[in-house]
């Protein structure tokens, strides 16, 4: 046994406890203040049911986009070389260090009716900022770093040879993408997926000042949240929390999962 592993491992098992597991706990536990009939009239509320559905649709929503078009990014970096790759490698990373209330700020001042881009919408009827389209927007923003960041060193340890071979047998590009590459990908690009998924359900910073925030309307579980907590009712706050919890969990187990995935694949390739 590692010298030392008593020790690290009781560090660790109390440092996880005080700042993860007691939290959690602490919620679930103030959440049995409430009946099981009490609690399933809280999370399935009307008001709550929007926020849930607003919450997870957009969220999958903005993952999927961001999928597609992180993936897009990725291969440009990865693949290219350009005038300006380095400043745009280093754009990806501006949603992860940009405050998310600042973040909020900046799109809604955009896509506002008389912002850059919302006037130049607003002829067509189309507006984004304090409506659903706006909170897709925030979600897509704070998310594509994750699927950037998740398949950019993947797509860069291919081997470049398996291509070459590829097309030496005489395979089309589309076929040496999809028979070659994708398979490859394919653990990060869910596991990039996942992230992206989880991190936009949880939002609320980037969301809250784009979205407007009427009940039955752009309400997210988030927000949903405060306000309960504002008006006092915390066993109800806790409620729709759990729910949350629960949700992110299962993202996690299904992320864990990948990556396992994701290790076998290559120990079998090595």
């Amino acid at each position: 046994m590692i010298p030392g592993f008593g020790i690290t491992l009781c560090t660790t098992l109390f440092w996880l406890s005080l700042i993860v597991l007691i939290p959690l706990g602490a919620l679930a536990l103030k959440t049995t203040e409430l009946s099981v009939t009490q609690f399933l009239d809280v999370v399935t509320s009307r008001r709550a049911l929007h926020a849930f559905k607003l919450s997870f649709g957009l969220a999958l929503a903005a993952a999927l986009v961001n999928l597609v078009f992180g993936t897009i990014v990725v291969w440009a970096l990865v693949r290219y070389r350009f005038p300006g790759r380095r400043l745009l490698d280093a754009v990806v990373d501006i949603p992860f260090a940009l405050p998310t209330a600042v973040a909020g700020i900046a799109l809604t001042s955009l896509y506002a009716e008389g912002g850059w881009i919302g006037s130049l919408l607003a002829p067509f009827g189309i507006k984004v900022a304090f409506t659903p389209v706006g909170i897709f927007v925030a979600l897509v923003f704070i998310g594509l770093p994750f699927v950037v960041r998740t398949v950019q060193p993947v797509l860069e340890d291919v081997d470049k040879e398996l291509e070459e071979a590829s097309a030496s047998l005489g395979a089309t590009r589309w076929t040496t993408i999809r028979r070659v590459l994708f398979p490859s990908i394919l653990p990060a690009l869910l596991t990039g997926f996942s992230l992206a998924f989880a991190r936009a359900v949880g939002e609320y910073g980037s969301v809250i000042f784009i979205a407007g925030n009427l009940p039955n309307v752009s309400e997210i579980a988030p927000l949903l949240i405060v306000i309960r907590l504002q008006e006092f009712h915390y066993a109800d706050a806790t409620a729709i929390a759990l729910v949350m919890l629960l949700a992110s969990f299962s993202m996690l187990f299904v992320v864990n999962a990948l990556q396992r995935w994701s290790e076998v694949r290559v120990g079998r390739r090595s």
